[in-house]
């Protein structure tokens, strides 16, 4: 090929890598910000972990031998040693050795020095065991276009509803934590990430619960897949009290077959559903509540009697309805102790906490305050722009940075109508069942009555 065409070629490509830059980060990354990153993590390993002050002074003994072996020469400190290298589609991972006295908080401490220095988009460190350590690059910003990863989560009540800034799904799992409360301002993506959630339930052995107090507006469209719905705080008030007269059967049911008989094995006794047989194992509930202040609000004497019955209600279920398969997932602007008694209780026992752009720094204290101050810091400063943005925390002081992909309302619904065929009817719920155009479900058979 001539010269003029070997040019025209390397424009044609340069284009194309830019526009892939834009338009299909992923696939940049992957051709051109792979490799140049890994060869300025390998070829300036060491100098970095030293300008990074990651190094630790050599022990006596090996200053003694390179003395005798060589006395014009000093031993060098002590740096974390590589363990091994993984390429993924949006960065890279280094599994570090730790040299003796350094811990896993030094790490921590260098990881912005670490990202300007390698020319890393973000640099995320996770502790994998006692002096190892994983560092997890990011070549590209994961959350501006959120890209759901194609193997997701696998478990009978785990669900993968956002994406994790480190490119790690976040991963929705209501047997490790069984509440959870939302937050966020309006427009901030906190609907979204309930109809995230819906989305990806929809498909399993899950019996699904609203309680929308606007009329339905939201949760309405899911009504296919929904096995009872309260759409004003009366009807959330007989629905409530209808989810406590089921924990307690289930409570009934699990104490007749819990195994506690003197001839039982040790390994089947339970104290919750999942360790009965398959066949008298209830099914899991899980109750999407989209505005909670709703529940609080009053305007009469009237409203304030049935306000503290619901608030009764909604702290037994936190407290006591893990163990039997009944599930919180509470949402709402604002959640504090100015919504009235009960409301700190109830948030207490609400271990998981998404918190979206908030309108104030109290809101994002009521969320994150009890686990870490870093992240109230985080989710103050989420961009107006960027909805669907939130921090992830735990009771455990974790937190992290995610984003739920776009999904539109309609999709959400025909989801719910594809397996509208999957939703239990439970007995106990039968009065709040939304009307629908698809055909009944089969019943659930009642829970077996307990022996005298």
């Amino acid at each position: 090929m001539t010269g003029g065409t070997l040019l025209a070629l390397a424009v044609i490509a340069t284009v194309l890598l830019m526009v892939a830059r834009v338009k299909v980060p992923a696939v940049y990354w992957t051709l051109v910000g792979l490799p140049a990153a890994l060869y300025r993590v390998l070829s300036s390993y060491r100098a970095t972990m030293e300008a990074c002050e990651l190094t630790v002074s050599p022990p006596w003994w090996k200053v003694f031998a390179r003395k005798l072996s060589n006395g014009d020469q000093v031993a060098r400190p002590g740096i974390p040693q590589i363990r091994g290298i993984r390429p993924t589609s949006t960065g890279l991972r280094l599994r570090l050795r730790l040299a003796a006295g350094l811990a896993p908080e030094d790490v921590v401490k260098s990881a912005e020095r670490l990202r300007h220095a390698w020319g890393i988009y973000s640099v995320h460190v996770a502790e994998i065991k006692p002096g190892i350590v994983e560092l997890r690059l990011t070549g590209f910003d994961v959350l501006e276009r959120v890209r759901m990863p194609r193997r997701l989560a696998a478990g009978p009540l785990s669900v993968t509803v956002a994406l994790r800034e480190d490119g790690r799904p976040f991963v929705r799992d209501y047997q490790a934590i069984p509440q959870a409360l939302t937050l966020g301002a309006n427009k901030s993506g906190k609907s979204m990430y309930q109809r995230c959630l819906i989305k990806a339930l929809a498909p399993l052995d899950v019996a699904l619960v609203g309680i929308d107090c606007k009329r339905g507006v939201e949760q309405t469209p899911f009504a296919p897949r929904l096995t009872a719905l309260a759409i004003n705080p009366d009807q959330a008030e007989g629905l409530l009290d209808a989810l406590v007269e089921e924990m307690e059967d289930r409570f009934d049911l699990l104490c007749l077959h819990q195994g506690i008989d003197p001839w039982t094995p040790l390994e089947d006794i339970t104290s919750d559903i999942w360790g009965l047989p398959k066949k008298l194992r209830p099914v899991p509930i899980v109750v999407l509540i989209d505005e909670i202040a709703e529940l609080f609000l009053t305007t009469s004497r009237t409203d304030a009697a049935r306000r503290d019955r619901m608030v009764t209600q909604l702290v037994r279920l936190a407290q006591l309805s893990r163990a039997v398969g009944i599930h919180l997932e509470v949402c709402g602007q604002r959640f504090g102790a100015e919504l009235g008694k009960g409301a700190t209780a109830l948030r207490a026992q609400l271990t998981g906490r998404v918190v979206h752009r908030c309108n104030d720094k109290q809101t994002a204290e009521m969320g994150l305050g009890d686990i870490n101050e870093l992240a109230v810091f985080a989710a103050t400063a989420i961009a107006a722009d960027r909805a669907g943005t939130a921090i992830a925390g735990d009771s455990s002081g974790g937190w992290s940075r995610i984003r739920t992909p776009k999904t539109t309302l309609g999709e959400v619904a025909a989801v719910c109508r594809e397996f509208a065929h999957l939703t239990p009817q439970l007995p106990a719920l039968d009065g709040f069942r939304p009307p629908t155009n698809t055909p009944a479900p089969a019943t659930v058979p009642a829970a077996a009555p307990s022996t005298p």
